[in-house]
């Protein structure tokens, strides 16, 4: 997924937030599903972040585009590790390795992921 920097995603220097890496990872993830005519609300459960582990390698900076691409590195019964990089200019510049549980907000657990969905995140 290509994503423009803009004015609102830099400090004063021109030079994106920290923060904003780990947005464009999730904007990613989300854009995976939607692309696909797809909800990342599955019977009324989502993924959230269980953890992750992020290398800051160097900067975007406004006007910059860059490119985000996902990875499943393993799925297991209720949660999916996925790996991130983002590129500008085909360099890396950032990467992050994220594990996701499969919540049901309604009930504050984590549920089993459905097949289905565990075959559509093979693909990637």
């Amino acid at each position: 997924m290509k994503i423009r920097i803009y004015y609102e995603d830099t400090d004063v220097g021109g030079i994106v937030y920290h923060t904003n890496y780990i947005k464009y990872c999730e904007r990613a993830r989300s854009e995976l599903f939607f692309a696909n005519n797809l909800s990342p609300v599955i019977d009324g459960c989502h993924f959230a972040v269980k953890s992750l582990t992020s290398n800051f390698i160097s900067i975007a900076t406004l006007g910059d585009i860059i490119e985000v691409t996902t990875k499943v590195k393993e799925i297991k019964g209720a949660s999916i590790i996925l790996e991130q990089n983002i590129y500008k200019d085909k360099n890396l510049i950032f990467n992050m390795s994220i594990t996701l549980v499969f919540l049901s907000p309604s009930e504050g657990k984590i549920k089993k992921i459905p097949q289905e969905t565990k075959e559509f995140f093979k693909q990637f």
